[in-house]
């Protein structure tokens, strides 16, 4: 296979990745290339020495995850899982919106172009991120079920997932891709104070990918506490095991 040119972008020249995983001054890796292949490059990187910031999701298994984060552990490096997600002004929006009120039953629906699974993971997984809106809004949550509808000479998909609240209040996740379908997430949530339809427009999402990087920074400098990166892994865990069981189940 031939290797493309290693060129300078903004005057700083690009290394390969055998130099950067040797090379005792390059100290943090990111790692944004697709899902499939985080979980190899996270392990590269960590017995290398470096710590590491890695676009979600970081592992396609729950227990990939735990032991990467016992790698971290053992080498004393930050393991960072990217989650501008939970940085949106539409999720700050939901917080306010939710905080104190009891649901009776919420359903979200995201639509967006073909996705290739082989690159980027089972839909349970590409589409993790409206999984840990769902949990980090109505806490950990159980399956009830799950179905994949899938025509590949179209490049369509529709996931319908079942899912149930520690309170046994039903939420249903819907991934829907295909050609022609635009990126867009619908919600309905209904609590017993009244309802929430769909999303209001509430600001442009500024800076997100900056602010994620500033907690990662937070970390490297010790300024996380124990409790509270315990309670970020228990979710992200958490998440996975969810996507997992959502995937046993459709498969």
């Amino acid at each position: 296979m031939q290797r493309r040119e290693l060129k300078c972008i903004d005057e700083v020249q690009q290394i390969s990745l055998e130099d950067a995983l040797s090379r005792p001054e390059v100290e943090v890796a990111y790692i944004c290339s697709e899902s499939t292949s985080h979980e190899d490059y996270i392990r590269q990187f960590l017995n290398a020495g470096k710590h590491i910031l890695v676009e979600y999701p970081m592992t396609l298994s729950r227990a990939a995850a735990q032991d990467l984060w016992e790698l971290a552990e053992q080498k004393g490096k930050v393991l960072h899982e990217e989650h501008v997600e939970l940085l949106m002004e539409e999720f700050a929006f939901l917080q306010k919106e939710v905080v104190g009120k009891e649901l009776l039953k919420g359903s979200l629906l995201f639509t967006a172009g073909p996705l290739e699974e082989e690159r980027f993971g089972f839909p349970a997984f590409s589409g993790i991120s409206r999984l840990t809106w769902l949990v980090s809004l109505f806490g950990e949550l159980s399956l009830v079920s799950a179905t994949l509808e899938e025509r590949k000479e179209d490049q369509y998909m529709k996931m319908t997932v079942c899912l149930e609240t520690e309170n046994k209040r039903p939420l249903t996740w819907i991934e829907e891709k295909g050609p022609g379908l635009k990126r867009n997430r619908h919600l309905s949530f209904h609590f017993k104070s009244g309802s929430l339809e769909n999303m209001p427009n509430v600001g442009v999402n500024k800076n997100i990918f900056l602010k994620d990087q500033n907690i990662f920074v937070q970390k490297l400098l010790g300024q996380f506490s124990e409790k509270e990166l315990a309670a970020e892994k228990k979710r992200i865990l958490h998440c996975l095991w969810l996507a997992e069981e959502i995937q046993k189940y459709c498969c």
